[in-house]
């Protein structure tokens, strides 16, 4: 299997659940996350060594985790959490890991390309910056008087808001994108923006200039998925065109090709396609598929139902470089037909 050139941009589980899938259909894969988390264990290491986070580029990685008997180990290992109440209470062995050839290396892709190695990794894990940065918002619905506005700092705070983000920007101003980052866009055949969090995770990629630009000049088709329910905090209350109306807010110039959605997750499929027309390339459109795992009660995409629908959404798009699926992917399809 080789497949397009695809790259998924986010963080977290969001991400893990896009590349989960993309291995389905391409070993030509990279992603690009997020670096601004300040809580947990990679807040801690963050504050303490000045080092990029490492939670979500360690949740990326263990994603591409080669399918052998070491893949499976090392992806364990670094998922891996020491609990009790010492000082490694709450590290994840692979955040330490990172840390690490970090600290040793002085370069965090040098870093990332290591542990990839190590787990026999099916594509390649890039920061969006190779500098930590922070998420600021503009929040309604904090104080007394509901319109106030208010300015609150950190993505652990932005995510748990108790109010409604109107706006995030990110600190410092001009952040600086990882160039190998910006190049995997650019020479993309496939860009995936979402699912994961609307405001800390997604949406930060188009907020660093260098990496805005690349992502709209790419020649690749570009894919929006949207998220199975709303955020408690950051998206509390949104409905599947309220993401869009916000994605379009923060990169007015932004146009994708398709948007993907599950069907169960869309109630009024009416209103996400007017939501989705205005930032719709000619012939790009809106699919609606099975894409969630069969418990309810756990709001997860299905790794081999989602990729069956990115097939078939970007093989409705024309002459794009993308291969039909393989594995999981296509005894997914088959069962929908």
């Amino acid at each position: 299997m080789t497949g397009p050139r695809a790259v998924a941009l986010g963080g977290g589980h969001g991400l893990h659940s896009t590349l989960s899938a993309l291995r389905l259909i391409t070993d030509r894969l990279t992603a690009v996350v997020t670096v601004a988390d300040d809580g947990g264990s990679s807040g801690r290491l963050r504050r303490e060594l000045g080092l990029l986070p490492p939670g979500d580029l360690r949740m990326a990685l263990a994603a591409l985790a080669a399918d052998d008997a070491s893949g499976a180990l090392w992806g364990t290992l670094v998922q891996h959490r020491f609990g009790g109440t010492g000082a490694l209470a709450g590290h994840a062995v692979g955040n330490l890991l990172l840390a690490g050839l970090m600290d040793t290396l002085g370069d965090p892709v040098a870093a990332l390309d290591e542990v990839g190695a190590l787990l026999g990794a099916r594509g390649r894990v890039l920061p969006m910056s190779c500098a930590p940065l922070d998420i600021e918002a503009e929040v309604i619905g904090l104080g007394v008087d509901p319109l106030e506005r208010h300015r609150i700092r950190g993505q652990v705070a932005v995510a748990s808001t108790p109010g409604r983000v109107q706006q995030v920007w990110l600190r410092p101003d001009e952040p600086v994108a990882c160039p190998e980052a910006v190049q995997a866009v650019l020479d993309a055949d496939v860009l995936l923006l979402g699912p994961g969090s609307w405001f800390t995770s997604v949406l930060p990629h188009l907020l660093v200039p260098d990496l805005r630009d690349a992502i709209l000049a790419s020649p690749a088709r570009r894919v929006v998925v949207l998220n199975l329910a709303p955020e408690p905090g950051e998206t509390a209350g949104f409905s599947p065109e309220q993401h869009l109306a916000v994605l379009s807010q923060h990169a007015p110039a932004l146009r994708v090709d398709a948007v993907l959605a599950d069907v169960a997750a869309v109630p009024v499929p009416d209103r996400l396609q007017r939501a989705a027309a205005a930032m719709l390339s000619p012939g790009g459109r809106v699919h609606l598929a099975p894409v969630a795992v069969a418990d309810p009660a756990v709001p997860r995409h299905d790794p081999a139902a989602l990729a069956a629908a990115l097939v078939a959404a970007l093989s409705e798009l024309g002459p794009a470089p993308v291969v039909g699926p393989s594995g999981g992917a296509k005894a997914a399809a088959e069962r929908r037909t």
